[in-house]
Order: structure tokens, then sequence, then C-alpha cells
């Protein structure tokens, strides 16, 4: 029997989705139903792509009793509310990236998946890539040897995209493109949370982070940088190097078609589109919607692969990152400070048994306000500068004693 699934939102990113979908066996995949908050965006979207059936709300295709799963293609600041609809609808969800705003609303949505017993899975399409595939299993045959270093990066020019520019539609780079660079780190490195990460960019005069470098350190000295722009395309490559050898993901890394490992190169052709699509490679959707098929068989309530552990995982990061740079939505009001896993991370090396420095960093170095009260400043050591950029810069300096 089919999969039958329904679309939440008549944008372009559920577009090139119903598209991917098409790619599939109609006797696996059947979409059945779409819904906008625009009826007649509705109506002209099932036009295109053959939907018998059209919601002029998201509470309708809530209630479509012929609806397996729901795809959730809005732009982020309403992923909580209509997550939150269609879990409590007791619907499988696949919600696109990012899951939320933050770590706090993510933490919201998989408790109400629980709850309800349904299916969720964040919709990182990168990680199903028959490319992606091959790197993890590269990795667990330690075909690279022990990996030492994971460099990404992802740059495009989006100033003239609204959607990139300002707050309140959950403008900036962290969370849209970043969020590519971090699951890759992440995945390579098997979901283990980063020792201590150091953040530095540039907002816009929106407030909304323009360009953004990270470096994060994990166990065992392994490390990761990266880079993300909406003002600058970069080469949008990745790369992974262990102690016997190098895998190279070329530009797009995002949604790869290629791996060069030690200097061979393989391609991973994604099928046609029966129809233009509105962003590269999306017909490599369809891996993300087989694996939620799969997973729905199995009677599994989320993917190993992306799984709810690893979707709090990322927004955990991006909430330590987004301190860092100085990005503040409005849905961090309630965002408490000691959720940042960089607080975390600076905490446990500091009450570490060797005494000799931060996260293995000598020098200037920056902790969360919360951490630096908690600092004794006698004795001699290491200087500490703490800054805070939540509704002006804040600055306290001490001593560290090492």
């Amino acid at each position: 029997m089919a999969t039958r699934w329904g679309i939440c939102g008549a944008g372009k990113i559920s577009n090139d989705f119903t598209v991917a979908l098409n790619t599939l066996s109609a006797d696996e995949h059947q979409v059945v139903a779409v819904a906008a908050r625009n009826l007649e965006n509705a109506q002209e979207f099932a036009k295109t792509h053959s939907i018998s059936r059209v919601h002029g709300s998201y509470e309708e295709l809530a209630a479509d009793p012929d609806v397996d799963v729901v795809y959730i293609g809005v732009i982020h600041p309403y992923h909580l509310s209509t997550c939150l609809l269609f879990t409590n609808a007791k619907k499988n969800v696949l919600c696109e990236k990012p899951l939320a705003m933050n770590s706090k609303e993510v933490k919201e949505i998989l408790s109400s998946a629980r709850r309800n017993d349904v299916f969720l899975m964040e919709a990182i399409w990168t990680r199903f890539f028959p490319a992606s595939v091959e790197i993890r299993r590269l990795l667990a045959h330690g075909e690279v040897g022990e990996v030492q270093m994971v460099k990404a990066e992802f740059g495009v020019p989006l100033m003239d995209v609204q959607r990139s520019v300002k707050k309140e539609l959950g403008g900036g780079t962290i969370l849209d493109l970043g969020i590519y660079c971090l699951q890759f780190i992440c995945m390579v490195y098997n979901g283990e949370k980063p020792e201590c990460i150091q953040a530095m960019g540039v907002c816009q005069e929106t407030g909304v982070d323009e360009t953004v470098v990270v470096t994060l350190k994990f166990s065992y000295n392994r490390m990761a940088v990266f880079t993300c722009s909406s003002k600058i395309q970069l080469q949008n490559e990745a790369s992974i190097t262990g102690t016997k050898g190098t895998i190279r993901v070329p530009a797009h890394m995002w949604c790869p078609t290629s791996l060069v490992v030690n200097g061979v190169e393989t391609q991973y052709p994604l099928p046609e589109p029966y129809l233009p699509l509105n962003f590269i490679c999306s017909t490599g959707m369809r891996y993300e919607a087989d694996e939620v098929r799969q997973c729905l068989l199995k009677g599994l309530k989320e993917s190993a692969v992306m799984s709810h552990a690893d979707s709090l995982l990322l927004a955990e990061v991006e909430d330590g990152i987004r301190r860092q740079v100085g990005v503040v939505y409005e849905q961090d009001a309630n965002l408490g400070q000691n959720n940042d896993c960089t607080s975390a991370a600076f905490k446990g090396r500091l009450h570490g048994t060797d005494g000799h420095g931060l996260c293995g960093v000598s020098g200037e170095v920056r902790v969360s306000p919360q951490l630096f009260e908690q600092l004794p400043v006698e004795g001699g050591g290491l200087r500490l500068s703490s800054y805070l950029r939540i509704g002006g810069p804040w600055r306290k300096e001490g001593r560290y004693w090492g």
C-alpha cells in the first residue's frame, strides 16, 4: 500500500518535494492532499501536481483521514505551531529544516510527537543522498583512518531574499545555510556534542547573521570548521581528513552527487524532474521521503539516520553559535541561558583535571555570563573576557586560577 502524503504549504520547497515524490513509484508514494492558508494557492498547486484534494487551512489537512504523513514546507518561524497541530492530530510528520527556531521549541515538538505516538523527522535531506550513505560506510570501515578534521562551507548571495534578511521571517545564515555544514560535521562525528564552540560573525542591520565562521572541538582533539554566508558565493565544498586519507565532497555539499575518496571520484546522479525545480538537485528529496516510508512500515517513530537526538543537538549548537554572534529572535524570549551547550562545554573543561586552560585555548576566550560568575578571581592563570550581546554588549574581565 502506498504512503499517502499531505503537503502543508504551497511554496517553492513544497513544489520541489512534490516533484521529488513523483520520481518514486506510485505504488509506494502518493500525494493525496495539499493545504495552504490561501485556498487559491492550494488550488493552483493541486492543479500543477494533479492532487485530488485541496484544503484552505492547515486544520483541514490535519483532520483529513486519508493522509498518513504530512510534509511541512512553511517557513521555520511557523514550524512549532504546525508541528504541534499535526502531531496533536495524530499525523506523522516530516518537517523542513530547521525543525524549529531554537532548542526549546525543538524539545516541545519532540515531546508532542512522543506523547501522541507519531513519527517525526527533521528534513535534513542531505543525510539520505547515496553519497552521504557512502560517506557513513567509508567512515564505519575506517577507510580514511581516524578522523582529525572536518571542514564545510555554504555561501550563496541571498541579500535580496526577504526570508533571509528579515528577523520576523527567521532570517539569518546559521539556521538556513549553516545547518547543512553543522549537520555534516555532526554526522561525521556520530552525533557527539562538541566540547568547545567558538563563533565569530557579521550581522545585518536587521539583526540577523550574514556571514559566520565557527570552530568546534570534539573529544580526542578532533576539530571541525565551517563557514556560512548569505552575502557571498563560496566554494560550497566539504572535506573529511583522517590519518589514512581524505574524503572530499565537491559542490554542492548540501546535495552531494559526487565524492572524491583519496583522489578517486565517484558520481551519484539524480533522476530528472518532470517539472521545473526551484532549487538545485531537489529530486534528491526523494531519499528522505523513502526513509520516512521505510520507518513507517517498520512502526518506527524516528529515523536512526536523522534521530530526535540529532535534531536536538543541531538546535543546541545553533543556540550557542547565535549567542556568540549576537542573534536573538523573538522566540528566544524564554530560552534559558544555561541551555547553551557552549557554556556546558566550557564548564566541563574549566573543572577538568589538567587545569591548564579552557578547551585547549590559551589567551583571551569567551564564555557565558552565567559561567563567568562562577569563576574564582584570585590567583594567577588565564585571563577571561565574557560577552553577551542581547540588548547590547556585555563585558566583564577577571582572572581564572589555572
